[in-house]
């Protein structure tokens, strides 16, 4: 009877080969759900580089404009930790599908917007709808598949979450050039029409619980929505309206911090909380989590500090700045299989490690920036960022997520992804207020030194006033020139400022990687 019971070596084998294998419609369900990701974050940046174009379609003012970018990333902050609930709530299949098909409609009516009122409406609702998707996705990873095939779809959405902020102002400056901003969010539609099709036919990872929706705790959305949604109003507004002397900033400051003292009592009290924070009792997650906040800062920061600097002080138009920054773009792509093999090669903090060094590396360079970098100037760096960012972002994924209870996955994934949105959100307001004061302060000393008693200074000026001659007062127009000369001069130091604290940033985040636990990828059972 024991040989009648005993598993042979061989059957052992060929159940586990079984096991680890990925079953073609489960994987190729899994890549129509990753294209879903791929749009709704693609949205968040592609219309940064098109944002004067929609101001002058709307007849909007530059406040205005900016909401369209605002709303989109408040209302986005909100759901991506809720679809933890909902994804058990209703299942995967059911949520993902509900999110792709709004995101695709509220797109649709971002396209025929004609006020800025309907647009930034429709925006909010874009990136309340779309947000699901994200968090839907890193979850279906981490529960779906063996784990002994996550080196394989870890690098997946590792790249699909790198790289769709970085190509989005690309993307975005090409399709207005060549067609109109409303394309922008016309192109969405077939799109999103495919994925939901897609998903309702091929997705069966799970079942819906919908007894879960009986006790929807309404008391934590709204705390939540309220802490959240004042924080990303903070973040995003405080750097020009210096922070909380403005009236509203203040007023949201007050309303978020109340909300957060409420949110988290009702977290721990409430039956079932919109929120499960247990995930944080595993120390891989918690600091999992700190580095994708970091990372996030990195991420969204350097999407930003780039083409801020090529519009500026290099003049170019929305094209030119999507084809410098789309290096970046390519290598992330051609990193992503890379990164997976260094994944079964190598201790994962290791390549964390070695990826914030990379990337620190990257920002190092920059920090000897002056008003004639150009695109070969900014080649190495760039390529520098998009092997760093892989290298810390895709491990961080595995180790943070690949290492739970399949049970805690999904509102870890929430929680996991706020953290990368709240780091970026953070970030460019830290890097906003550096660029402002480190311009007015070197605007100071620049101007201490612009004296007569300058020879080079007074030179400069002097050939100024004869460039002007005969068109009108040229003395005055020379000085106006040169005001703007040390102002760029100042605005360009600033930025090198900003590279120096990125810099030294990343160099102490890599030492943060000894808090983590060796990670064993296969030490939790699979419960698939």
């Amino acid at each position: 009877m024991a040989n009648a019971t005993t598993a042979t070596p061989a059957m052992t084998s060929a159940t586990s080969a079984a096991a680890d294998r990925i079953a073609p419609r489960r994987l190729f369900a899994f890549i129509i759900m990753v294209f879903g990701m791929f749009m709704a974050i693609l949205d968040i940046q592609v219309v940064s580089a098109s944002l004067s174009e929609i101001q002058a379609g709307l007849s909007a003012s530059s406040t205005e404009v900016s909401w369209v970018q605002t709303a989109y990333l408040i209302a986005e902050v909100i759901a991506i930790p809720l679809s933890g609930f909902l994804s058990r709530a209703l299942g995967t299949r059911l949520l993902f599908a509900i999110s792709a098909s709004g995101f695709t409609f509220a797109s649709l009516l971002c396209g025929f917007a004609s006020t800025s009122e309907e647009m930034i409406v429709w925006r909010a609702i874009q990136g309340f709808l779309g947000a699901g998707m994200i968090p839907t996705v890193f979850a279906s990873a981490y529960t779906v598949f063996p784990r002994s095939k996550f080196h394989i779809v870890g690098p997946i959405i590792g790249l699909v979450a790198t790289l769709a902020p970085t190509i989005g102002p690309t993307i975005g400056g090409y399709i207005t050039d060549v067609m109109s901003w409303h394309w922008l969010f016309f192109i969405n539609v077939p799109a999103g029409i495919l994925i939901t099709i897609g998903v309702l036919a091929l997705v069966d990872f799970d079942q819906p619980h919908f007894e879960l929706l009986d006790r929807f705790d309404w008391w934590g959305l709204l705390f939540m929505a309220g802490f959240l949604g004042s924080l990303e109003y903070v973040l995003e507004e405080g750097p020009q309206y210096e922070w909380l002397q403005d009236a509203s900033v203040a007023a949201f400051a007050g309303v978020g911090a109340i909300s957060a003292v409420a949110f988290f009592w009702r977290v721990f009290a409430a039956q079932e909380p919109i929120v499960d924070l247990r995930a944080f009792a595993n120390r891989n997650f918690a600091v999992g989590c700190v580095l994708q906040f970091c990372i996030g800062i990195g991420l969204y920061g350097l999407t930003y500090i780039y083409p801020r600097y090529l519009a500026e002080v290099r003049g170019y138009s929305a094209m030119m700045i999507g084809e410098t920054m789309f290096v970046s773009g390519i290598t992330m792509f051609f990193m992503a299989p890379v990164v997976g093999r260094l994944m079964q090669l190598f201790d994962l903090r290791y390549i964390i490690a070695g990826g914030l060094v990379i990337f620190a590396l990257g920002a190092y360079q920059m920090t000897w920036i002056t008003r004639d970098f150009d695109f070969y100037e900014l080649l190495i760096p760039q390529i520098l960022r998009g092997v760093g960012m892989m290298c810390a972002m895709v491990p961080t994924n595995n180790i943070a997520l690949g290492t739970l209870l399949p049970d805690r996955v999904k509102n870890a994934s929430g929680l996991f992804n706020l953290m990368r949105n709240l780091g970026g959100a953070v970030g460019l307001a830290i890097i906003n207020e550096v660029l402002n004061i480190r311009t007015d302060l070197h605007i100071t000393r620049l101007q201490e030194r612009v004296t007569w008693g300058n020879a080079t200074a007074t030179e400069l000026l002097n050939m100024l006033t004869k460039k002007f001659e005969g068109m009108g007062d040229a003395a005055l127009m020379a000085l106006k020139e040169l005001s703007k000369i040390v102002h760029r001069q100042a605005l360009v130091m600033s930025y090198g400022d900003a590279f120096f604290l990125l810099t030294l940033f990343y160099i102490g985040l890599s030492l943060l990687v000894m808090l983590l636990k060796k990670p064993n990828m296969m030490a939790v059972a699979d419960a698939h």
